[in-house]
């Protein structure tokens, strides 16, 4: 079977101490928190290694007797192979054909529960993957994916996941069982009024374990904790997150603290679990919160590109972020001075992200229009959302496989590198110009939306399929070789705007500007910030001191 590369090469982020730096960010809104009653997720896929590309699996039916191959998400090696049902469905990056979309965060939790049978072959990649072919909602998926890990065995560590239909949105949490086949696990619905998210840290606590429409668990979820020595109270008092993970100061700020950064833009009083995250207090942030203003799919993208902006966390403006304000810290993310320990903030926007995603699952639309992935490549922040319906069964040339080592200037995911990394330089001078190429093509992707829904949903309805299959690839087409296009003639004119640590004149459009000569104006030195020039001298006193006269 040919692989599937949906899905990232994520491992959980250990904070200090940790041997991996690679981590992911769910957001969750449900229906009633949302402007137009879209059930939304995002996802970014953060690791140095991974390439930004979408993928696809198209429909089919399968012969009895036809096997699946499972391979590992992130390593390659392969697992074994499990039986085919009769019929699979199409899956677009990480949205099926019926609206059900899913993320994921890796936490990776008590060491011993990773499988050590070596008979497990459902790694929590190809437990996505696999749920997307075989699952119409979310509460289906949930009660698939408990189910298969018990069959064949999980073969991952703790895992959170975000399971979104048209409908309902849930949290799974799920974690080996070390010498035992199968897995424990918990799921949460998320109310219909309700945001949420996980950032590599287990997020279910204390729960109505009797709410059977809303709470499912695997029926030794407790027990075993019990056996294991995780847990010794009532079953009332349990709590998955604190069973199966040991948790830190140090992970709370660089886990828990990007959900709360994003809490706190739509549920002001979320500022009080700013504690939480900073380690001043052990009461923990919930698993979701009622928003003051509901979420639209713009607040999503633009939550994807939080640096704590406007929090304690700030990343623009203590002195790691240098003379031009760079919301960014290179790895490693923790240093030593004078014996003792410290951290970078790790953002929902960073720069090692491959790709992301909003998925928009709609009920008032047919399937293949109502299911939407806006779908971007590397850095958050500096990346565009591009518009696919979940029924296109063709990848855009220039979202296709590609090597995190091989360059490609027709590539989405390298022209958008090429622009982020010069702005990692010069992030204030440069982010305006980045922000009106990026604001213009989404704004432009977001705006046709109605009538693109309205066309593609009387294709739908008339039952012209083959109609409807043709525009949206095309559609899917154009959008990504707009993007790649624009992001292109960006690079080439960031370079050539700031060239030399200079700043070329330009007009208000930003074409550059010319004397009545006809020659390029002389550039601007827009140097550095005034807390530059400071440190200059509180570091070296009177070393550079011009003399008075």
């Amino acid at each position: 079977m040919k692989r599937i590369y949906t899905l990232p090469l994520a491992a959980a982020m250990m904070w200090l101490g940790a041997n991996s730096s690679e981590a992911c960010t769910n957001l969750i809104a449900a229906k009633g928190a949302t402007t137009d009653g879209s059930v939304m997720v995002t996802y970014a896929a953060d690791s140095h290694n991974l390439y930004g590309m979408l993928t696809h699996t198209p429909a089919a039916r399968h012969p009895k007797g036809t096997m699946r191959k499972v391979v590992e998400w992130d390593t390659g090696k392969p697992l074994g192979e499990i039986p085919q049902p009769a019929q699979t469905y199409n899956v677009v990056g990480n949205m099926n054909e019926h609206q059900l979309a899913i993320g994921e965060s890796t936490w990776g939790g008590h060491k011993e529960l990773v499988d050590t049978t070596g008979q497990s072959i459902i790694d929590y990649g190809s437990l996505i993957q696999i749920a997307l072919e075989r699952c119409k909602t979310a509460r289906e998926a949930v009660d698939f994916m408990g189910d298969i890990v018990n069959k064949y065995g999980y073969a991952s560590s703790g895992e959170s996941f975000s399971i979104a239909d048209k409908n309902e949105v849930w949290v799974m949490e799920m974690i080996g069982k070390g010498a035992e086949k199968g897995a424990v696990w918990i799921a949460v619905r998320i109310p219909d009024n309700a945001i949420s998210g996980h950032a590599n840290e287990p997020r279910i606590r204390k729960v109505d374990l009797k709410d059977k429409k809303n709470v499912k668990y695997s029926k030794d979820v407790i027990s075993f904790a019990r056996k294991r020595g995780y847990f010794n109270g009532k079953d009332e008092d349990f709590s998955f997150a604190d069973a199966y993970e040991n948790h830190t100061a140090s992970t709370r700020r660089g886990c828990d603290a990007r959900v709360w950064s994003y809490f706190r833009r739509f549920a002001p009083e979320t500022d009080r679990y700013y504690a939480w995250c900073a380690g001043m207090s052990d009461e923990p942030m919930p698993l979701y919160v009622v928003p003051e203003k509901k979420v639209s799919v713009k607040d999503m993208k633009w939550s994807m590109r939080d640096h704590f902006e406007g929090t304690p966390f700030d990343m623009t403006n203590d002195i790691g972020a240098g003379p031009y304000h760079v919301p960014y810290r290179w790895r490693p993310m923790d240093y030593e001075v004078d014996g003792n320990t410290y951290c970078m903030e790790r953002a929902i926007a960073t720069q090692q992200t491959g790709w992301s995603f909003v998925s928009q699952s709609r009920d008032w639309l047919p399937d293949p229009v109502g299911g939407i992935l806006w779908f971007g490549t590397d850095d958050t922040n500096t990346s565009v959302y591009m518009p696919f319906y979940c029924g296109m069964t063709e990848i855009p040339a220039e979202l296709e496989h590609g090597d995190i080592n091989t360059f490609d200037p027709k590539s989405n995911f390298w022209m958008t590198n090429i622009v982020a990394n010069q702005a990692y330089n010069r992030y204030d001078q440069m982010i305006p110009d980045i922000r009106k190429v990026q604001n213009k093509l989404e704004d432009k992707f977001r705006d046709s939306r109605d009538s693109r829904d309205k066309e593609l949903a009387a294709m739908v309805n008339n039952g012209d399929m083959a109609a409807y299959t043709k525009s949206v690839n095309d559609e899917g087409a154009a959008v990504a070789k707009e993007a790649t296009d624009d992001y292109r003639d960006l690079a080439i004119y960031l370079f050539v705007k700031y060239m030399d640590g200079n700043m070329k004149k330009t007009d208000a459009d930003g074409s550059f500007q010319k004397s009545e000569y006809g020659l390029p104006l002389y550039p601007s030195f827009p140097g550095y910030d005034k807390k530059y020039y400071e440190n200059i001298v509180k570091e070296n006193g009177k070393h550079f001191l011009v003399p008075k006269e």
